[in-house]
């Protein structure tokens, strides 16, 4: 039985204000996606699409590349999600559409899309699925951007490893969790990562997207930030039959043992993909 306070994933309207409010303050997800927004090529796109787009964070990097008359379409399953974005980004060139990843090309016309950006959130999907869709509808050329984090890829950035001084929050929160509440956790699984490089290049290929650059980048933070992202409801720690307040709780205590400027390190992979016959 889940808590009495318990968030119930992305289509939640705590969590959709916590998310929105910690991509205001922190720069994480506006860095991301004009990282990929970059990628894209979007000064002369005229319907681009945001996949799992949340609340707005990266259509509003899209809308800063694209010309004036473009069409950005935000898609997301999350309908609390894009209430906040609608009344935080009202740009009229901005679209909201409430749907799965994996049904995009029931939305959008076939071969009729510049570029398909998907920040933080491709490894939640059925991607098979959702890259033969994005297929579908790229025109000739049109670009899949897109990012997947460094332990569901299995890649790390240099940096992370170096810039590394003490224990992480996270572990910090699992061993106060056990020490203070007697939480017992779950046995180390040594598993694959989800989506390694190789295992994305052969799903687009399969898709008939042929990948044209991938790079494993650094996003750095602090541990302050760290803190806010993990205060986000979805994202509390840990796992188990804890309310959100028990989790706070918790996230307080280990914060206590860090200094908040510490630098953190997170790893990216950065992937682009093109459908062919157009421009390179």
């Amino acid at each position: 039985m889940a808590p009495q306070d318990a968030v119930l994933g992305w289509d939640d309207d705590t969590t959709a204000e916590a998310y929105a409010a910690f991509t205001r303050t922190f720069p994480m997800y506006g860095a991301t996606s004009r990282d990929l927004a970059r990628w894209a090529e979007l000064s002369d796109a005229s319907l681009v699409v945001d996949l799992c787009g949340g609340a707005g964070a990266t259509a509003r990097a899209i809308l800063e590349r694209v010309p004036h008359e473009a069409t950005v379409l935000s898609l997301d399953s999350a309908a609390a999600m894009q209430r906040v974005g609608r009344r935080t980004l009202t740009d009229p060139r901005l679209s909201w559409i409430t749907a799965t990843a994996e049904t995009l090309a029931a939305h959008v016309p076939p071969a009729s899309v510049d570029a398909v950006v998907c920040n933080s959130a491709i490894w939640k999907t059925d991607t098979t699925t959702v890259f033969a869709a994005v297929s579908q509808v790229l025109r000739p050329g049109g670009r899949f951007v897109f990012n997947v984090g460094g332990g569901f890829a299995g890649v790390r950035h240099p940096d992370e490893q170096s810039t590394r001084t003490g224990p992480s929050l996270n572990a910090l929160i699992h061993e106060i969790a056990t020490s203070d509440y007697g939480y017992t956790p779950p046995p180390a699984v040594t598993s694959s990562p989800k989506l390694p490089p190789e295992t994305i290049t052969q799903y687009l290929a399969d898709a008939g997207l042929p990948v044209l650059a991938m790079d494993v980048t650094a996003q750095r933070s602090t541990m302050a930030e760290k803190k806010a992202w993990l205060s986000i409801p979805v994202f509390a720690r840990p796992e188990g039959n804890f309310t959100h307040a028990q989790r706070m709780r918790i996230l307080d205590a280990a914060y206590a043992l860090t200094t908040p400027d510490t630098p953190t390190i997170t790893s990216w992979l950065v992937v682009v993909a093109q459908r062919p016959g157009g421009p390179q």
